[in-house]
């Protein structure tokens, strides 16, 4: 597991990309070491995904549904949202001559997943805290997406490093990716009935 000063340095490294300043890729370890190292990104992330596993998880319940199963489910979903792209994107990068830019997507994706899961952890604690109503807990959701959106475009198209066309497109393949897994395997495991995500 990565030490406090790592994970601050590899964070920050992020938040650096986020804001289209490429020298953050000085930051993180884009080694092989640093590649496979950047998968305890997620770890670092387990309690601020945690909180919205159990947000979800009491909405369900509160309709009938096991909270311990949605729990684990949710859990599912989630890790596999930011697993596969990865995946998919190791494996189409030399089709693209993307390949030596591998390393510096991966270590910054995994990073950047971990720092924008705590940037929307404050949202989510207010929305578990406070009675407010739907239309103000989606507003809220609503804004975050879009920031966090904005954030994961500029982290990935600085990583990349080859213009914002390249970036834009690597960000949407990513995007696609994670949609996909996420609606695909909410189907599956039940989570959200076919209608509700129709809709």
């Amino acid at each position: 597991m990565a030490d406090m000063s790592e994970i601050r340095r590899n964070l920050t490294g992020a938040w650096r990309l986020m804001t289209g300043r490429a020298d953050g890729l000085r930051l993180l370890d884009i080694s092989a070491d640093g590649f496979w190292n950047s998968f305890y990104a997620i770890p670092v992330a387990l309690p601020a995904l945690a909180v919205g596993w159990l947000m979800t998880a009491n909405g369900i319940a509160a309709d009938g549904g096991g909270r311990l199963a949605t729990l684990a489910a949710l859990a599912v979903v989630d890790l596999s949202v930011w697993i596969v792209p990865v995946i998919v994107f190791v494996a189409a990068a030399p089709q693209f001559g993307l390949t030596n830019r591998v390393a510096h997507l991966v270590v910054a994706y995994n990073w950047g997943e971990a720092l924008m899961n705590w940037l929307a952890l404050p949202v989510a604690l207010f929305l578990l805290v406070f009675d407010v109503s739907q239309q103000t807990s989606d507003a809220l959701m609503l804004l975050t997406f879009i920031v966090l959106t904005v954030l994961g475009w500029r982290l990935v198209t600085t990583a990349i490093g080859r213009g914002a066309a390249v970036g834009s497109a690597v960000f949407g393949g990513l995007f696609v990716v994670s949609v996909v897994v996420l609606i695909t395997l909410e189907r599956l495991m039940g989570i959200l009935p076919p209608d509700q995500l129709a809709g």
